[in-house]
């Protein structure tokens, strides 16, 4: 039996200014009373932190591995002299220090050092999984959690304001870098413990946080939701896009890859690793697609450069 539609699931994504508290499935959850049943977000945020959720409603869901990796941006502030069990103002405290040995320069090298970081502890109280389970749920069972070593990057660290013991910095990252992490990692180089204790994501590239809108704004307000809803063929502004013909959209459907044109002034012109975002013939979102090089067919070795799908948006 065919699903029946639900005439109030939207399409699109919606970029929450995620508050200071709850769960970044709680907030998900919110939403899900007016309809959207089908629904995920690219990047979490600890309760902790508030700012930029992009949230993904109806098939934009299919777009959340081109979102989820984004790089992120951040403004955050620190405070030296304790350790907590979840590296930040909201954990069980564990360790306290003196910090009087502890000078203002010691922190602004640190985090200016940041930048050569290339990984990092996962924190105990976090989502990733082990075995299938999240690890804050062996963490608040008391069970053993194994340490696990994430790569990163982080692109520019900069200090904002020092009045220790707090500090306050910006950073930009890689998506799944944890800034707590970087907190408490700073505590231990420095022998002075540190936890977090604000962080808010100012951007999910390509979105900023000016482009954000308050939950209050939309909770039980499907209008004001669908208003703030951001379309489809919207949602990858850095992504090149070409309209394909009804016959060439056809193709797609059927799961055909395309020719990639040797004309540099035709729309499907491309090189290896290229990427673009297909529209029906109406403009509608229809598919992302990369150029690869791929055999001609099973009886040749010949290998030609074709638009592959890597996701189909119908």
């Amino acid at each position: 039996m065919a699903k029946k539609h639900n005439p109030q699931q939207l399409d699109g994504v919606f970029i929450l200014n995620k508050p200071t508290g709850p769960t970044s499935t709680a907030c998900l959850n919110i939403l899900k009373r007016l309809g959207q049943n089908k629904i995920g977000h690219a990047g979490t945020l600890d309760p902790l932190a508030s700012g930029v959720l992009v949230v993904l409603l109806g098939r934009a869901t299919k777009m959340a591995d081109y979102l989820t990796f984004a790089q992120k941006n951040y403004y955050g502030t620190l405070q030296i002299g304790l350790n907590t069990d979840t590296y930040d103002s909201q954990g069980k405290i564990i360790e306290t220090f003196l910090i009087d040995q502890i000078s203002e320069n010691d922190i602004v090298q640190d985090i200016n050092a940041w930048v050569h970081l290339t990984e990092q502890i996962v924190p105990a109280y976090s989502a990733a999984k082990h075995k299938g389970k999240p690890l804050y749920e062996l963490a608040r069972k008391g069970e053993e959690v194994p340490i696990k070593i994430k790569e990163i990057t982080v692109f520019s660290s900069e200090i904002v304001n020092v009045n220790l013991p707090f500090t306050s910095f910006r950073v930009q990252c890689s998506a799944g870098t944890y800034i707590r992490s970087l907190a408490h990692s700073l505590g231990t180089r420095l022998q002075c413990g540190a936890i977090l204790t604000e962080l808010v994501r100012e951007e999910s590239s390509p979105y900023p946080l000016s482009q954000a809108t308050n939950l209050g704004d939309v909770e039980d307000n499907l209008e004001a939701l669908t208003k703030a809803v951001i379309s489809m063929e919207d949602a990858l502004p850095h992504w090149k896009q070409h309209t394909l013909s009804l016959e060439f959209a056809n193709l797609v459907r059927n799961g055909a890859w395309l020719p990639v044109s040797a004309d540099e002034t035709n729309a499907l012109f491309g090189k290896v690793s290229d990427r673009l975002f297909l529209l029906d013939e109406e403009g509608k979102a229809l598919a992302l697609v990369e150029a690869q090089m791929h055999t001609a067919n099973k009886h040749s070795q010949d290998e030609i450069l074709s638009w592959a799908i890597l996701r189909g948006l119908w």
